[in-house]
C-alpha cells in the first residue's frame, strides 16, 4: 500500500536524524499522526526554537541561549582549571557526574585525516588563545579513548606543554561494578597503566 507523500516525506525526513532507521522513523511518524494537534505544534516550536535561540558560547564553545554560557558564568567554578571535550554530549555526560567544578572547552570534534578532519576544523585556536589570557593552570584532556581521540589528545599536549600548564589526562579502565573476566584485553591493560595507590 502507497503512502501518502507528506507520510513518506516525515519518514524521510526523519531517518536524517542519527541511530533511525526507517523502521523506527515509521514509528515516529505514525506517533506524530495520531499526535494532537497541540503536541505536534509543541513539538515543530521547539524544533524551530532550539534552531533559532542555541549558538556556541563564546569562551568554552558549549551549546547555550546566554553568551558567555551558565557554567563560564557560574562564579563558583574553579576558573583555572579547563577540560577539553569533544562534543557538546561529553560536556553534559560529566555535568551530569556532578565531580568536576572547572570550566570546559568543546572542540566540537576530534582529528580523523581520514575523514578530512584537520586541526583547523576543530576549536583548537581558541583553546590555546584561552590558556595565557585566562591564566589556567590545568588542561585535562577528557577526548574519547578511540584511536582519533587519542591522536587529539596527543596533539594537544604537544601545543599546551611548551606554556607550562599541567597537562591530564581522564583515566581509562574497569567501569565500576565491572566483572574482570569479561573486560576487553586493552582496558585491562590501561587499567593496569592508570593504577592508583591504595
Amino acid at each position: 500500500m502507497a503512502l501518502p507523500q507528506p507520510i513518506l516525506r516525515l519518514i524521510k525526513e526523519l531517518t536524517k536524524l542519527p541511530g533511525v532507521g526507517e523502521k523506527t522513523a515509521s514509528r515516529l511518524a505514525m506517533y506524530i499522526i495520531r499526535s494532537s494537534p497541540a503536541d505536534v505544534e509543541s513539538l515543530a516550536r521547539a524544533l524551530r526554537e532550539v534552531k533559532e535561540k542555541i549558538r556556541l558560547c563564546s569562551r568554552c564553545f558549549n551549546l547555550t541561549e546566554q553568551d558567555p554560557c551558565a557554567i563560564c558564568a557560574d562564579p563558583r567554578r574553579d576558573n583555572k582549571i579547563i577540560c577539553v571535550v569533544s562534543s557538546p554530549e561529553d560536556l553534559m555526560a560529566l555535568e551530569k557526574s556532578r565531580s568536576f567544578h572547572g570550566l570546559y572547552h568543546v572542540l566540537h570534534g576530534v582529528l580523523s585525516p581520514l575523514d578530512g578532519i584537520g586541526p583547523q576544523d576543530l576549536k583548537i585556536q581558541e583553546l590555546l588563545s584561552r590558556l595565557p589570557q585566562e591564566k589556567i593552570t590545568e588542561v585535562i584532556l577528557a577526548t574519547n579513548p578511540s584511536a582519533e581521540g587519542e591522536a587529539t589528545a596527543q596533539y594537544l599536549a604537544q601545543l599546551i606543554k611548551p606554556l607550562s600548564i599541567k597537562i591530564t589526562r581522564i583515566a581509562r579502565g574497569v567501569p565500576m561494578g565491572g566483572d574482570l573476566q569479561y573486560i576487553d584485553e586493552v582496558t585491562l591493560g590501561k587499567s593496569l597503566e592508570n593504577r592508583v595507590p591504595f
